[in-house]
């Protein structure tokens, strides 16, 4: 729950499909904001011939593969993804974003991603020359996206917008651009979180599933969640006791969401491996599959 106001048609518009905006996208979906990511397929990582240095694909990826696997964890998550490329992002009347596509209608979001490597320019109108830097290349001189103008966390001076890419910090391997996406996210959630009413110490999303197991003693009872939620609210939190209530009620059920029974591990196991088989080549699994039976 978002405690979405439905003043613009979604909670975030993230520019650019590729590792940057999609980990940035699982991570605002997955906590409940409308989140729609504009991927014109033709993203940075396609320029590799083979990915070899991604953890977890012990032999490389096909980059086809890998960003049928991005767009697919995104669209689990929640995401909306849209083969169109954006053309500028504006400010609106109400503080919100005005976002024009090439092709399809005008689209309106409280914050917007920008996870672009190359280019900049449809950001042009938000803060004019201050987005952009001047570089020397092949003797020449050059106007680019300035790779600093956001924080490390990806906010920048404009309130609502965020940077996972262009930067200095995360352009030269999709890993690294994935993990800055994913750090973007959370700053976003994180922030959605101080506008609902949470306050430092209750702000902090971690996005995480656990074992059953380990929720036991006094954590597995709901009233100590209570008292502790109560003890840690500050002095000065300016909100109604009834919201508090609602917003307390809320954590605590969030919480408490995150640890699952072994039954419930073993079906995400398995579910998480299918979704794998649906983007390998069928005729790979049945030469694994025949292998099988010769082994037997």
């Amino acid at each position: 729950m978002t405690d979405s106001d439905n003043t613009t048609d979604v909670d975030v518009v993230i520019v650019g499909g590729g590792p940057a905006g999609c980990s940035a996208g699982v991570f605002t979906a997955r906590y409940g904001l409308n989140t729609l990511i504009f991927d014109r397929g033709r993203s940075s990582i396609r320029r590799c011939a083979h990915l070899e240095n991604y953890l977890g694909f012990p032999a490389g990826i096909d980059i086809e593969m890998f960003q049928d696997l991005l767009h697919a964890h995104a669209t689990e998550a929640g995401c909306e993804i849209v083969p169109d490329m954006v053309e500028s992002v504006e400010r609106a009347d109400d503080g919100g974003f005005v976002v024009e596509p090439q092709e399809d209608d005008d689209v309106t979001a409280a914050r917007v991603v920008a996870a672009t490597r190359y280019g900049g320019e449809y950001l042009r109108s938000l803060d004019g020359d201050a987005m952009f830097e001047s570089h020397e290349h092949d003797g020449e001189t050059h106007e680019r996206f300035g790779r600093s103008y956001a924080a490390t966390d990806g906010t920048t001076p404009i309130d609502g917008l965020y940077v996972a890419s262009p930067s200095d910090e995360s352009d030269r391997q999709a890993i690294i651009a994935a993990g800055r996406g994913g750090r973007v996210g959370l700053r976003v959630v994180d922030e959605v979180r101080r506008e609902q009413g949470y306050f430092e110490g209750f702000v902090d999303h971690y996005d995480w599933v656990r074992d059953e197991a380990e929720l036991a003693g006094e954590w597995a009872d709901r009233e100590r969640w209570r008292e502790y939620a109560d003890a840690s609210r500050p002095d000065d939190h300016d909100v109604s006791e009834e919201r508090w209530a609602t917003l307390r009620e809320r954590e605590i059920d969030r919480r408490f969401a995150q640890y699952i029974d072994v039954e419930e591990i073993e079906r995400r196991g398995t579910a998480g491996q299918r979704a794998l088989l649906e983007h390998i080549d069928n005729d790979l699994i049945r030469e694994h599959a025949a292998t099988l039976d010769q082994q037997r």
